[in-house]
């Protein structure tokens, strides 16, 4: 398991605990965390499970794929370091990540 803090932009914290091969997104709707509301399902295709991954975290967690990109930037709001959590799978290395949460998925 991972312990994965989303942090929401008020600073109110949830940590939850994320099995290995799990999107971070569905780590987040099986915790009911607040702000990831994921509307496609997980399928990268509405930008509802936005994060903030930090610099500190960004080799651990990986780049966009091309698709995902491409929703990026329909959704983009100019913060560095957006991702889609629906496209981010859970690995042991990721135990201590800490995302945050744009102000409009409150």
């Amino acid at each position: 398991m991972a312990k994965i803090t989303f942090v929401e932009a008020d600073g109110a914290e949830h940590v939850v605990d994320a099995a290995p091969g799990q999107s971070v997104m569905e780590s987040a709707v099986k915790n009911n965390v607040p702000g990831i509301t994921a509307d496609c399902g997980g399928v990268c295709a509405c930008g509802t499970c936005r994060v903030y991954v930090t610099v500190a975290w960004r080799d651990k967690t990986g780049g966009p794929s091309e698709v995902e990109q491409e929703m990026i930037e329909e959704v983009e709001d100019g913060t560095t370091g957006i991702r889609l959590s629906c496209q981010m799978q859970v690995h042991e290395e990721m135990d201590g990540l800490v995302v945050h949460m744009p102000e409009s998925q409150h």
